[in-house]
């Protein structure tokens, strides 16, 4: 089991590899066509002896196999596939591990070859081999989705030394100097953009198709696939703190953090195990003292099928497999859990708490509505965006956004009035830019309906008289209300918002979305005390989503904590127990829907297993079953569990 166990966690890792640098085991990928085909060569050369053998048996066509050359015959087609796992036995055994499946293999086919049952004995080890080839082409398939992000991580980068761009290890490239990145090569470190535009796929590293288009002065991120012209980047990263390599990382170790049931089934084995060694030893000796005509042949054929069946091979290969086979789809989706247990943690959510700016809005301001009482809507924009130039306020920025039409104006001696807004004249008038307290400080009569506005709002007066106003909002993202629904459809009972924004726009917004409540005007704290009580309400397991950096002491404490667009987020990375990678909240909902799926899987696996088991012990325990059922109980269920684990790599979420 330790074997399995090497092979499941430390995908990638130098622990599970050989001496020549390949992973170990029965890996189907290599450099050549004849090492893909070499590990199946055991498995094949006994299979042809076993059927020969068989065969000959059957027919008695050859008079001569009989006695030392049959059991030579049999001990040639068992050695390929037996002697590793004898081997390995032997070596658990020696590090005081006496209770693997390698010796309950070992112990059942050897007393098989003991009372003359050659070609079952070979049979149980033949199958069991084909398991495991079956075994690792199944985590060679779930390791596909990782294995895509290791791709990503470029091998060369275009560093600007001595005059000229030179290719270099990314390890060796410093922070602050520019790379460049040709058409169809992957970026190889984090950091910003100095050509004025470029287009990236983001596919391998946010499970987004669609290609993205940045801008200058914009961030770009290691693993990026460069598709439209030849571009230059400014790093901001070693290539070691590269989000990619962060993100990798955290993939390839995300099975150490093992779901409370693949950590139950491993303690059930190591229990389950010895007991069932003891029972047929029992089964083996204790019915010469309650049965008449007691035969030690046919009650050792019995014990050897009850530790055939007995083997936790199924459960311990497929319950891994499940949950990395749920990790690989999730990673494929954009969404990154940090461990199997997240997987089963988001299965039992159902209360979500989301924040408001960044996560279901943009966080960009936006121009909702113009209003003016006197002007023409350009003229009227075109007063207010020349006060505005003078601002750096970030609805200032917004504001400035408009397309005006008509020739701009210019504003002169602009004065800031502090905590209100804007004084100055434009095209020789008197302008006043701002809020409410800035029109009642200057006598300018504002119309009541202002005061049911929620939103920012910019007034402008000229001359004395009021002109106009502006909302400005938060624009929610194209897939918000999706978003919820699709929550609300993955079984989630109540959503709720709290943000740090007004409690007004909040109420808003919540309202829009169709949430349960909303609370706003929230500082970091305020949050962590929401979500705390609402942790104390019997049986509500709370996930929070947010962006990652503000909200890192709600993320830390929520059952599930969520970073939305964590990609270039130190805090979300190091924070958040999941991570979607892009910015879109209906990820949340196939979060969900990948965890119950696995779930699903896994118990699915486990009923099988245990049912299948129990139904041929208790065959076998009575004599109705022979090695060949205990096969199937064994091998065969492990195969089938197996198969029901790789589906997850198949399925899709919508």
């Amino acid at each position: 089991m330790k074997k399995k166990k090497v092979k499941l966690r430390d995908l990638g890792s130098k622990e599970h590899q050989g001496e020549n640098g390949h992973e170990s085991g029965h890996n189907p990928s290599g450099p050549k066509g004849v090492s893909k085909f070499k590990p199946y060569l055991p498995a094949i050369f006994s299979f042809i002896m076993l059927i020969i053998g068989i065969a000959v048996d059957y027919f008695d066509t050859l008079p001569f196999f009989k006695g030392w050359i049959r059991v030579a015959w049999y001990t040639l087609a068992y050695l390929p596939v037996g002697f590793p796992v004898i081997k390995e036995g032997w070596n658990s055994i020696k590090h005081g591990d006496f209770f693997t499946e390698f010796f309950l293999m070992s112990i059942a086919t050897l007393g098989a070859f003991a009372i003359g049952e050659y070609p079952e004995g070979v049979a149980v080890m033949l199958f069991y081999a084909v398991g495991e080839l079956f075994q690792s082409a199944a985590v060679n398939r779930a390791k596909g989705n990782i294995k895509a992000l290791l791709d990503a991580r470029p091998d060369e980068a275009l560093v600007f030394r001595k005059g000229g761009f030179v290719a270099v290890n990314p390890e060796t490239v410093e922070v602050g100097e520019k790379i460049q990145v040709r058409v169809g090569e992957k970026i190889p470190l984090d950091g910003i953009l100095l050509s004025e535009r470029a287009s990236l796929n983001t596919a391998a590293i946010t499970g987004e198709s669609k290609p993205d288009t940045i801008n200058k002065d914009e961030k770009v991120f290691a693993g990026s696939i460069n598709l439209d012209s030849v571009v230059e980047v400014e790093t901001t990263k070693e290539f070691k703190d590269s989000s990619i390599a962060r993100i990798l990382d955290m993939v390839q170790n995300a099975t150490a953090r093992k779901s409370k049931t693949e950590l139950f089934i491993r303690k059930f084995a190591r229990i389950y195990t010895p007991i069932v060694v003891f029972l047929a030893i029992g089964l083996t000796f204790l019915p010469y003292f309650f049965v008449d005509g007691y035969v030690f042949r046919d009650w050792l054929y019995r014990a050897l099928i009850f530790l055939v069946v007995s083997c936790p091979c199924a459960l311990v290969i497929s319950i891994p497999l499940g949950y990395f086979g749920g990790l690989g789809a999730a990673s494929r989706n954009g969404i990154l859990f940090k461990g199997a247990s997240f997987l089963d943690a988001m299965t039992k959510v159902n209360t979500v708490v989301m924040d408001k700016t960044g996560t279901v809005t943009k966080g960009v301001f936006k121009i909702k509505d113009i209003r003016s009482t006197q002007f023409e809507e350009a003229e009227f924009m075109n007063y207010l965006m020349a006060m505005e130039e003078q601002s750096t306020h970030p609805i200032a920025k917004a504001v400035l956004e408009y397309k005006a039409e008509g020739t701009g104006l210019g504003a002169t001696d602009v004065s800031e009035v502090a905590g209100k807004g804007l004084k100055g004249t434009v095209n020789g008038k008197t302008v006043l830019v701002g809020n409410k307290a800035l029109m009642t400080a200057n006598h300018i009569e504002v119309p009541l309906k202002t005061d049911a506005i929620v939103e920012s709002i910019v007034m402008v007066a000229i001359d004395g008289k009021f002109a106009g106003y502006v909302t400005i909002a938060d624009e929610l993202k194209e897939d918000a209300h999706q978003a919820i629904k699709q929550i609300r459809g993955a079984g989630i009972s109540k959503i709720i918002m709290l943000s740090g924004d007004k409690d007004s726009i909040t109420q808003q917004v919540a309202k829009e979305l169709n949430m349960d409540w909303a609370k706003g005007g929230l500082l970091p704290e305020d949050k962590l005390s929401e979500v705390e009580e609402l942790k104390k309400q019997p049986g509500t397991k709370v996930a929070f989503m947010g962006d990652g950096i503000n909200d890192a002491p709600v993320l830390a404490a929520s059952d599930v904590g969520i970073a939305m667009g964590g990609l270039g987020s130190d805090v979300a990375i190091e924070t958040a127990d999941v991570i979607i990678q892009t910015d879109h909240p209906s990820k949340m909902a196939r979060a969900v829907k990948i965890g119950l799926s696995t779930r699903r899987i896994v118990w699915q696996n486990i009923g099988l297993a245990f049912g299948v088991k129990l139904i041929v012990l208790i065959l076998g325990a009575g004599g109705l079953a022979t090695m060949w059922e205990a096969v199937f109980a064994d091998v065969g269920v492990a195969l089938l569990a197996i198969l029901n684990a790789i589906r997850l790599q198949k399925m899709k979420w919508e």
